[in-house]
């Protein structure tokens, strides 16, 4: 579907930022059971964060935990640590959507309802609303909350297109008594863009997501798709990310223009002690002048990957962060984060 009038924009990750929102892991989350090791990961996202000169939002239910995991080798001018309680730590999920509306740019709260209700998310649902509450944003905030959406779920060329998965939007539990096309109809509407895409094949074993689009294909500037391949016949993704790579050869944006494709590797398979982790180099995040791309103790493919997202991304600096922590709960880098554009934080 194509609609040839707008009046809002979804923004782009490589516009501007103010900051980065994150949750911080606690032991009422399901990384209880290994909380050092998350922890670590965590500290190490704040530090590279904190590189770019980007404030840094920090949902924690204890704040005390936050300070003393970081210690005193942060700069705390730009944390603002907002105590309160949270489910889990997918803050890409339930944080706030941007988007230009008449020129403005506005803040979004979906409802977050834990991927179909497979989880708790009774306290995450509210985290954005409860943000708006005590002051974080100087941006308004629209109530979307008739409508279920996962900041993971959709992706944007800056341009007028966004793209999702068949199998994640119209899983049951989200949006049931939408049709397809009703749900792209609203979407297109509250998003500002003109162009919807859905992609039919490449799910990732182990995703409980129902198919993020942010594990699978990425835009960057310039018309460019970073996107997960698959080289080995043998792997159980060969197949349907096959069939997703002829899907992206097929694209064009809002202008009728083809993307340009860079196919990522992908990472030798992980496995928890009951099935296959989906892990993916595609869960990067991008800033102002950095991308953070999630490795996982591979140096081939690590290193490979980190060249490849340079490509995409030319004149900012590629950071490698350490996510064997992050997938074992089935998700990685750009999961964990939500970017919060300029000029939608009030000042300290």
């Amino acid at each position: 579907m194509i609609l040839t009038k707008r009046n809002r924009s979804f923004a782009a990750e490589w516009d501007c930022q103010d900051g980065i929102l994150i949750s911080w892991p606690h032991a009422g989350t399901d990384w209880a059971y290994m909380l050092d090791e998350v922890t670590a990961c965590y500290v190490e996202m704040v530090h590279a964060i904190l590189d770019d000169d980007e404030r840094l939002i920090i949902v924690a239910p204890d704040g005390d935990e936050v300070r003393e995991a970081l210690g005193e080798d942060v700069d705390w001018q730009r944390i603002d640590i907002v105590e309160m309680a949270t489910n889990d730590t997918w803050v890409r999920d339930y944080g706030p959507i941007t988007v230009f509306k008449d020129g403005q740019m506005v803040l979004t709260d979906f409802t977050f309802n834990a991927w179909g209700m497979k989880f708790a998310a009774d306290c995450d649902n509210l985290v954005t609303s409860r943000l708006d509450k005590c002051g974080t944003f100087q941006l308004p905030l629209l109530n979307y909350r008739d409508l279920v959406l996962e900041g993971g779920s959709i992706e944007t060329d800056g341009n007028g297109t966004v793209m999702t998965t068949t199998c994640c939007l119209t899983a049951p539990n989200r949006n049931d008594a939408l049709s397809r096309q009703q749900l792209e109809q609203v979407l297109l509407e509250r998003l500002g863009c003109m162009k919807m895409i859905w992609l039919n094949h490449g799910a990732l074993a182990g995703d409980d997501t129902d198919g993020h689009i942010d594990t699978l294909a990425r835009f960057a500037p310039g018309g460019i798709i970073l996107y997960n391949g698959c080289d080995d016949p043998e792997d159980e993704h060969f197949e349907p990310l096959m069939k997703m790579e002829e899907e992206l050869k097929s694209l064009t944006d809002a202008d009728g223009n083809h993307y340009h494709l860079i196919k990522l590797p992908m990472p030798d398979a992980i496995y928890d002690e009951i099935s296959r982790l989906p892990a993916t180099y595609a869960n990067f995040l991008i800033m102002n002048h950095q991308v953070l791309v999630p490795v996982y103790g591979q140096p081939e493919n690590d290193v490979k990957a980190c060249q490849l997202v340079g490509e995409a991304f030319p004149g900012r600096k590629i950071v490698a962060i350490d996510c064997r922590a992050l997938i074992c709960q089935h998700g990685s880098l750009h999961c964990a984060t939500m970017q919060l554009p300029k000029g939608s934080l009030t000042n300290h």
